[in-house]
């Protein structure tokens, strides 16, 4: 607990929570951003060695997501230069259900320090934090989900999951699949978020091709069509099916979706 925990990508959904948690238990942390003093930047490996110094433990989100191109390759980097620096644990975020990740994976679990993988489900955060957050506010989910469902994750039980692997060695050499207690359509997601909130929301699923003509007109093209391509494998059914990482991990079910509903719509989440 006196170490340094270095949390990369730690302004993000999971990483801020972390490093909150681990403050609150008085435990030495070091933010990794671009923002962040030192800087870090994954397109500048001349920023890594001044942010892995002196740390001992690492938590590990890739931007923007471990199955792009080239992510593998940053991921053994930084595991390699981390452990040569004196790193001794580090906790990988990876996505559940993504065959892009298992080179990135594989990284880490041959870098020669302790190790905890998280295949999380989609964020249920993902509504209130990220990129269905616009949507929601518009009072119009457009997204190319179908009738799929899916076990949204909450980003709180990610990130005691994640604190209790930094900080536990239980957890080394552990995998765990993050999923929420059921299965929730996006239709009913919108639902949902329509009874906790109080404003009109409603899923309309759209083609994919449709969804990348929409991406198109605020990010390059082709960005747009790898957003596209990942949501279309991750979408396709098969992870329409629980896990119990987080019960293995914490000893409690995970939180359901409609409590994030609730508790997002209380702090003002979709408020303007």
């Amino acid at each position: 607990m006196n170490e340094t925990t270095l949390i990369i990508g730690g302004t993000g959904k999971t990483g801020r929570r972390i490093a909150q948690r681990l403050t609150a238990l008085g435990a030495p942390v070091r933010i990794a951003s671009r923002t962040g003093a030192p800087p870090f930047e994954w397109t500048d490996r001349n920023t890594w060695p001044a942010v892995v110094d002196g740390a001992g433990a690492m938590y590990l989100a890739y931007h923007p997501d471990l199955a792009v191109p080239g992510a593998a390759d940053d991921i053994a980097a930084l595991t390699k230069l981390a452990v040569a620096s004196g790193v001794r644990r580090i906790v990988l975020l990876s996505g559940r259900g993504e065959e892009q990740v298992l080179p990135s994976e594989r990284a880490v679990r041959e870098s020669g320090a302790a190790f905890t993988i998280l295949r999380a489900a989609w964020f249920a955060q993902n509504f209130s934090e990220g990129q269905l957050r616009e949507p929601v506010l518009s009072g119009e989910i457009a997204f190319p989900a179908g009738n799929v469902a899916e076990p949204f994750v909450d980003a709180d039980d990610i990130a005691d999951v994640a604190v209790a692997a930094l900080t536990h060695p239980a957890h080394d050499g552990k995998t765990y699949e993050l999923t929420g207690p059921r299965l929730v359509t996006f239709a009913e997601a919108a639902a949902e978020i329509s009874r906790a909130s109080e404003r009109d929301v409603r899923y309309l699923p759209v083609s994919s091709a449709a969804y990348a003509k929409v991406l198109a007109d605020f990010m390059p093209a082709e960005e747009a069509a790898f957003i596209t391509e990942l949501f279309a494998g991750l979408l396709d059914g098969h992870n329409a099916h629980l896990a119990d990482g987080v019960k293995r991990a914490l000893g409690r079910e995970p939180r359901d979706f409609r409590d994030f509903a609730r508790a997002a719509a209380r702090a003002g989440a979709w408020q303007r």
